[in-house]
């Protein structure tokens, strides 16, 4: 590995990605361990308002820029009856949710989720049940949430205190139905059948909808691509968007791949959006498919996998990954490759938003605090609206067991059309050196650097807990300047960094 050499990459307004969604901002609520119940919501907490929602938790949600929001799941919507989570919430029935062998009290429900998805400023997006049930649950469920009124489920809605209809626009045609582990596993050609009749159902009821059809699980699986297709070639020209789920962790001590996960992330995009294009000439369809990445994170699977889930507890502590800077490292690259595919990513949600693998911990009764990965989402959503430009990285490179040959320099950057302001996020993949980084600007009237936050720290297991949640914070990078037509900066190693040009 050498550094002898700066990065370097052209920045002009004419070479162009696409328009950021601000959907690709998203992240996901699923009724799993501590997520709802102590986590968005804790009746009685002293920070809880009239609606049990805790207020310490909206507050960062709205500092975090989150915009979509998926619901209810993930696992937990193959088990899901929507009934049991509308009108009073003591009339509710108590379930068995197999998928996390969890007690669910339904207390937090439909009314409540679109309470907190308002609240915090940001878009519903709703999963149907796809496992157990079917079309029929499907509509039902469509017609209760947005019939403005003057029928059996519409007008059950206004009973239960919501007149106006939720709006739901953006619709998940089940999750993860590719997977072995899914309550109602189903082969790609019976999904596809199952998924193209729900969609035709739905669209009956209302064909402005955004539906969203079930990719794979991860590019690792043995029916990847081949699932995608299958499933398109029933459900092309009914939905707008396939999902894909990937999730990332450090394994065998293998850090420099780790590191690296971001091209395996912008493998599987490209990869699904070969099969799309390849379905949609085949069908000689002038449509186009987006992408939903609609789970992603760094989740450490293997030491989940390792232990029994509870016996049947209500909002049990699972999956809650207390991050590292070296985590937040990596999933600022992740950030950088789903903008780098803007033009193709219209929704992505980080998964999940509260205690489960989340950028936000709580405790019950006690405080709220951010993770290390909060800090680069919060940066990404707030700065990366707008244009992205198109980067082709020219550095200097290491070498990874999983990936082979990779670039120090991962980057992009973002326009903002309204003011002109650039935006860089890049990431130093190296661990022991800084990497000097030279960015020539073409065709931007810019003048000087606004801001340069870096994110990293001497100690990589330096992570932020109840007892220090200050520990990682970004800070100033030093030296950073524009001059003729030039950025310069170095960056730091192992390191995320946020540089704004005005």
């Amino acid at each position: 590995m050498s550094t002898a050499h700066p990065a370097r990459f052209t920045l002009d307004p004419a070479f162009t990605v696409g328009e950021v969604d601000p959907r690709l901002f998203g992240s996901f609520v699923e009724h799993l361990g501590r997520c709802v119940y102590t986590g968005v919501f804790e009746p009685g907490h002293p920070r809880a308002d009239e609606q049990g929602l805790r207020t310490d938790v909206l507050e960062l949600v709205r500092e975090l820029g989150v915009t979509a929001i998926r619901y209810p799941g993930g696992n937990f919507v193959s088990g899901y009856r929507w009934e049991d989570s509308v009108g009073p919430a003591e009339q509710r029935p108590r379930r068995l949710d197999a998928a996390w062998r969890s007690v669910e009290s339904n207390r937090f429900g439909l009314a409540e989720y679109i309470d907190f998805v308002r609240k915090v400023g940001g878009e519903p997006m709703m999963a149907v049940n796809l496992g157990t049930r079917g079309v029929a649950e499907a509509r039902e469920l469509l017609e209760y949430a947005n019939h403005p009124g003057g029928t059996a489920l519409s007008d059950l809605r206004a009973a239960h205190g919501d007149k106006e209809p939720y709006g739901i626009r953006l619709w998940c045609l089940g999750n993860e139905m590719d997977g072995p582990w899914q309550t109602g596993h189903k082969t790609a050609a019976e999904y596809g059948r199952l998924a193209a009749e729900t969609a035709r159902a739905m669209r009956q009821l209302d064909d402005s909808l955004e539906l969203v059809a079930c990719g794979s699980s991860s590019q690792a699986m043995d029916t990847f691509a081949a699932w995608e297709a299958t499933v398109l070639a029933e459900t092309y020209d009914l939905v707008d968007h396939i999902s894909l789920h990937a999730y990332y962790e450090e394994t065998d001590g293998d850090r420099d791949s780790f590191l690296a996960s971001a091209v395996d992330m912008e493998s599987f995009i490209e990869n699904v959006v070969a099969t799309c294009d390849h379905v949609g000439a085949r069908l000689k369809s002038p449509k186009r498919i987006n992408l939903s990445f609609d789970e992603w994170n760094v989740w450490y699977q293997r030491r989940f996998q390792a232990e029994p889930l509870p016996d049947w507890e209500e909002a049990p502590r699972l999956l809650e990954d207390n991050y590292t800077v070296t985590d937040a490292v990596v999933f600022g690259s992740l950030l950088i490759a789903l903008l780098r595919h803007a033009d193709r990513v219209a929704v992505a949600c980080l998964a999940q938003l509260v205690n489960v693998i989340a950028p936000i911990m709580t405790e019950p009764g006690g405080p709220a605090w951010r993770q290390t990965t909060f800090f680069p989402f919060a940066q990404a959503s707030r700065h990366g609206r707008g244009q992205v430009l198109e980067v082709r990285v020219q550095s200097p490179t290491y070498t990874t067991a999983k990936y082979g040959e990779v670039p120090l320099l991962h980057a992009t950057a973002v326009r903002d059309e309204a003011t002109g302001a650039v935006t860089v996020f890049a990431v130093n993949r190296g661990r022991h050196a800084a990497l000097p980084l030279e960015v020539t600007l073409h065709g931007l009237d810019l003048e000087r650097v606004a801001e340069h936050s870096v994110l990293a720290d001497a100690d990589p297991e330096a992570r932020n807990t109840l007892a220090d949640p200050e520990r990682v914070i970004p800070h100033r990078g030093e030296g950073a300047e524009l001059a003729g037509g030039v950025l310069r900066a170095t960056l730091e190693p192992m390191s995320w960094n946020m540089i704004r040009l005005v």
